[in-house]
């Protein structure tokens, strides 16, 4: 759920944040505002509250996945989500290819897991609400893809400024 939230952060804030600025809505600047958002919102805010949940709330979080609690996975996973949490909101301040780097990095990692929650599915008839709901659909596959997109037509329009 909290997926379509940010998701939701992300479309209003970068709206919000093209209107009231005074530089004019070009195309560049709107895919550049949206992927901002994305990147902040989605992976630096989805990084740290993922990192939150596998660390301090690791049982529930197992449970709704449809694993066992208790696993020491669940801390590994907290710090991955940390590291690109971190990722995530350094890209208010770093940009060019550290926003490449970040993206492809979550990309990555969310599709990975989005493999290995399809394969738990198929194997094992695993259909827990964070294996293969929003999770899945929004978090590990939509947003991702969406970045990646984003970031090349981020760079195609650099290229075609320069």
């Amino acid at each position: 759920m909290h997926e379509a939230i940010f998701l939701g952060l992300v479309v209003v804030g970068a709206v919000v944040h093209l209107l009231l600025s005074k530089p004019p809505c070009t195309a560049k600047r709107v895919v550049h505002i949206f992927l901002l958002y994305l990147l902040v919102i989605c992976i630096g805010g989805g990084g740290l509250l993922a990192f939150y949940a596998h660390t301090f709330m690791a049982d529930k979080v197992a449970i709704n996945i449809g694993w066992a609690p208790g696993s020491p996975f669940q801390f590994e996973v907290a710090v991955s989500n940390l590291a690109f949490g971190t990722l995530g909101i350094l890209c208010i301040w770093l940009r060019g290819n550290f926003w490449l780097a970040a993206g492809l990095a979550s990309a990555v990692f969310r599709f990975g897991a989005a493999f290995g929650h399809v394969r738990d599915a198929i194997l094992h008839q695993n259909y827990a609400p964070y294996n293969v709901g929003l999770v899945l659909y929004v978090g590990d596959i939509f947003i991702p893809l969406l970045i990646l997109v984003l970031l090349l037509v981020n760079k195609l329009l650099e290229k075609r400024a320069a």
